[in-house]
Formats: C-alpha cells, structure tokens, sequence
C-alpha cells in the first residue's frame, strides 16, 4: 500500500460490500483516494473505509440515492468539499459506477414500477451521476460502469430481460460516452461480471446453494466469481496502466457461458 498523501481520488458508488467494496480497496491499494458510497447501509461503508485505512490508504464515505437524480447536484457538492478537506484537491481521477441491485422478473409478470426501478437504479442513475460529476472529473480521467454477462448470447437465462434490457443500454451509452470525451482524454469502459458470490439477489447464493454447480459447470475456469476477481480489474481500468483503453465492453467472468 502506497502511504503518501495522493492526489488522485475515485468515487465507487455502493462500496458496502462484494464488487464496491473489492474495487476501493483494490484503488486504494495503487495508493489512490476513494469516496465510497452508500444508500441504506453506512455501517458497511464505514468497514469498507476501516479495512482501507488498515491498509495505510484513505477513504471517506458519503450517502447517495442512485435512483434519485434530484439529489445529485448536493451530492456534487458534498463530495467536492469532502475531496477538498481530505485530500486537498478539486478533482476526482474515476467514476466507478457499480450501485445497484438484482434478481429477475418474468417478462409476462413485468409492471411498470418493477420496470421502472431497473431503469432508475440501473441506467439512469449511471448515467446521469457521470454527467453531474463531469465537471470535477479532471482530463485524462475515467469513467467504469458495471455492466453483466447477461447482456450478451449464451448468457440468456428467463428472467432478466428488464435487468440485462437495462445494462445492455448502458454498455451502448457508454461506448457513445467514450466517443464523446474522449477529446478530454476522459476513457469511459464497461466491465461485464459473471456469477460472482455477492449479496445481490438478497443473498441467493447463500440462501440457494443449490444454484451454485449449475454456474460452476458452466464457467470455463470451473468456480464462481469472488468480488475481488472483479475488484481487481475494475482498479486497473480506472489506472493509467489502462490508458489506452476506452469504449469497451470487458467480460470478467472465467469464461461463464462462453
């Protein structure tokens, strides 16, 4: 762990645990800052931000609503004197765009409000979080949003056409996004996680073992994915060892239905 004091700051939106948490404290670990964010559970930030500092990095944490895009301008604000007082600095380096939430729904049981929530949390809230903090987002920055294996052939299980509908829609609207700012050298990316042992689905690998063989045989690489197999790629996609890719698609899955 890097112990000076850093200039770069990321945002990982839902750093509670799993993916969010795995990827700060993969950032953290290339000695850069991380603002961790929470919706219904400070106390799992607050962790996230301890097991940081135990690492000798620096973290805070702060509240933020994805599905709600009216309070994004205060959560600029707050962030911008949170980085300002901790780091002494005025820019964020990376976005990672990874709050969110799972489980299915058949298409012929699908309401509008269930519709509506995927949209919401989903896609909207990515994509207007990165344009409200585009102007703190410095030049040569990066933006990474979470995306699924769901989205492409041979990962089409019933149920998820709203789920994966929606992270389809934000792969398409980030690669527009990378073609866009790119002329501020800001690199925009999605990454593409298989089954990966996490808290999403309330819990289902934990309550529904028995879903986990069929994954397993499955995955090229023969287990399911742990939040730092992911972790750890997201932290290099935001890095400047990273710099010269942008508008992608990355499938981090072990080969899951490949």
């Amino acid at each position: 762990m890097t112990t000076h004091t850093t200039t770069t700051v990321a945002v990982v939106t839902g750093g509670t645990a799993g993916i969010g948490r795995s990827a700060a404290i993969e950032i953290a670990r290339r000695g850069t800052g991380v603002v961790v964010t929470y919706n219904s559970r400070p106390e799992g930030a607050d962790e996230t931000v301890a097991m940081i500092e135990e690492l000798g990095g620096r973290a805070r944490s702060l509240k933020l609503d994805v599905s709600d895009t009216t309070t994004f301008p205060e959560f600029r604000k707050s962030l911008a004197a949170v980085v300002q007082n901790t780091w002494g600095v005025d820019r964020i380096h990376a976005l990672v765009n990874n709050a969110g939430f799972g489980g299915g729904m058949a298409f012929a049981e699908m309401t509008e409000d269930a519709f509506d929530a995927y949209y919401r949390v989903l896609f909207r809230g990515p994509y207007f979080l990165a344009q409200t903090l585009l102007p703190m987002l410095e030049d040569g920055g990066s933006i990474l949003s979470v995306s699924s294996s769901s989205v492409r052939p041979g990962d089409t299980e019933p149920g998820y056409s709203g789920y994966a509908g929606m992270k389809a829609g934000l792969i398409t609207a980030s690669r527009f996004m990378a073609r866009e700012l790119g002329e501020r050298g800001i690199r925009v990316n999605t990454i593409a996680p298989g089954p990966t042992r996490t808290r999403l689905g309330d819990d289902a690998f934990e309550k529904y073992p028995e879903v986990i063989p069929p994954l397993v045989a499955k995955t090229v690489l023969g287990r399911l994915g742990e939040p730092q197999d992911i972790g750890s790629v997201i932290a290099f996609l935001v890095s400047d060892d990273a710099a010269w890719i942008t508008g992608q698609d990355i499938q981090v899955s072990g080969g899951y239905a490949l």
